[in-house]
């Protein structure tokens, strides 16, 4: 069991890692969006052959991809919207089963299905060299549908983070300090 919880903790790094990258889009974002307000509003000249069209796509560009980056790490830490009304209620092994019930029936199976139709939905987006319906906005938009494929995979792989530590709960091997990252509230 220590192997499947390494297992699960180098896939929690890894998102981890991706999260940081989100959390530095968000800064960066900050000051696209001043940078957008400070050239709109002021009469400042815009650098670099970007024009306000470009600047908002990009600014919405950054939100997206900080939002993919992050929701993967923030399944792994128990920051999404739960509904404990009768599950905290619960005993502790309980409470791994339905953890793991649900990531096999519900999270899993939303992964790859996500991941199944935004794959081709990318590829198209590439190959037809999409661009911004705006004629001066952004090109590539493959780019930023490929963040629902990203998404999708970083989804499935805190589905199988959180699904490994629950049986590893449900088995009773797993570490108290981990308890809380499986099924979050109060672990009785």
């Amino acid at each position: 069991m220590k192997h499947i919880l390494a297992v699960s903790q180098t896939i929690d790094r890894f998102l981890h890692f991706v999260a940081r990258i989100g959390g530095w889009l968000g800064a960066f974002l900050i000051l696209v969006v001043s940078y957008d307000v400070v050239t709109r509003y002021f009469g400042v000249p815009k650098f670099w052959g970007l024009t306000s069209t470009k600047i908002q796509e990009f600014e919405y560009w950054l939100h997206s991809y900080l939002i993919v980056l992050v929701v993967g790490y923030a399944y792994v830490r128990q920051s999404h919207v739960r509904i404990d009304l009768l599950r905290e209620t619960l005993p502790k092994k309980t409470k791994y089963w339905i953890e793991a019930i649900g990531i096999l029936i519900a999270l899993l199976p939303y992964s790859l299905l996500g991941l199944w139709l935004s794959w081709p939905y990318t590829v198209q987006s590439y190959l037809s060299g999409e661009i911004s319906k705006s004629q001066t906005g952004l090109s590539n938009i493959w780019m930023l549908k490929g963040g629902l494929v990203v998404l999708f995979i970083l989804l499935g792989l805190a589905g199988v983070s959180q699904f490994l530590k629950a049986v590893a709960g449900i088995r009773g091997e797993l570490p108290e300090d981990m308890e809380h990252q499986t099924v979050g509230g109060d672990s009785k």
